[in-house]
């Protein structure tokens, strides 16, 4: 590098066209347009700094798995004809999260939590099932409190208040505390799969992926059904391999066939 002579112009930064327009409303933008500062508020801020603990504190592991639900959505179709279900919002997430619950009843195990300061595994006879949810002040993961307790269509209306709360920023602090797993549905964002973070203090978080019509074998015949991706990620020190797989396999199994909700339930 050189010093630059008087004949010498000074390097100057290219602005391609609009790039010195703000992309964001709001904030301190900065002289050139190029950039806006937005102060973190305080629900992010928190879920910031929960995320990174739980990632390097807990060790994740995540497996994945794709079910043919065609029948989850035939079961979905039905529910929004009952007049039982006329007062909810019937979605294949509150399938899914029914699945998740039986699937932790049938290996109560992994409702667990690890106890730093006194070095022991608490094992939680009940389940607080979170349900993580995008508002415009960030992501929240409230809990449906002693949701085993819960029959369908409870569990559609406590679901349902749930999300309605959160989207409205009124979710209270002891509604997100306690949580023992966690479901998030990225599929509503086209998402096929994910490998999801684990809520601080909770065992497992399932993430639902998009449900679209893809190819399968059905009857050993290759056909259009509907098919979606799940991936859980655990807690290694709290979960292994084959009861992490366990619960997946019976939320699967469950999704592809809802009548054994009768026979597991």
């Amino acid at each position: 590098m050189h010093a630059a002579t008087e004949n010498e112009q000074p390097e100057r930064l290219v602005i391609y066209p609009g790039d010195d327009r703000p992309w964001l409303d709001g904030g301190k933008v900065s002289a050139d347009g190029r950039t806006t500062r937005v102060p973190v508020r305080s629900v992010r801020r928190r879920t910031a700094e929960a995320m990174v603990a739980s990632a390097f504190t807990a060790p994740h592991v995540t497996v994945i798995t794709a079910t043919d639900v065609s029948k989850t959505m035939r079961l979905v179709k039905r529910l929004k004809e009952e007049r039982e279900f006329a007062d909810v919002h019937v979605t294949p997430l509150l399938i899914a999260a029914k699945a998740l619950i039986l699937a932790i009843r049938r290996h109560p195990e992994i409702s667990a939590a690890w106890d730093d300061q006194s070095q022991e595994i608490v094992y939680k006879h009940y389940i607080n099932l979170g349900i993580a949810a995008a508002t415009p002040r960030g992501l929240v993961v409230p809990n449906i409190k002693d949701a085993h307790r819960l029959g369908l269509h409870d569990l559609a209306v406590e679901l349902n208040a749930l999300t309605t709360t959160a989207r409205a920023g009124k979710t209270q602090p002891a509604e997100m505390s306690d949580g023992t797993v966690t479901i998030t549905n990225i599929g509503v964002f086209g998402i096929d799969t994910g490998t999801p973070i684990l809520n601080p203090g909770e065992s497992a978080i399932l993430a639902v992926g998009a449900i679209a019509k893809r190819p399968w074998v059905h009857k050993n015949k290759v056909k259009a059904r509907w098919v979606t991706r799940l991936a859980l990620s655990f807690d290694h020190r709290l979960v292994d391999g084959e009861l992490g797989s366990r619960v997946l396999q019976d939320v699967a199994a469950t999704l592809n066939d809802p009548a054994r909700a009768l026979v597991w339930g």
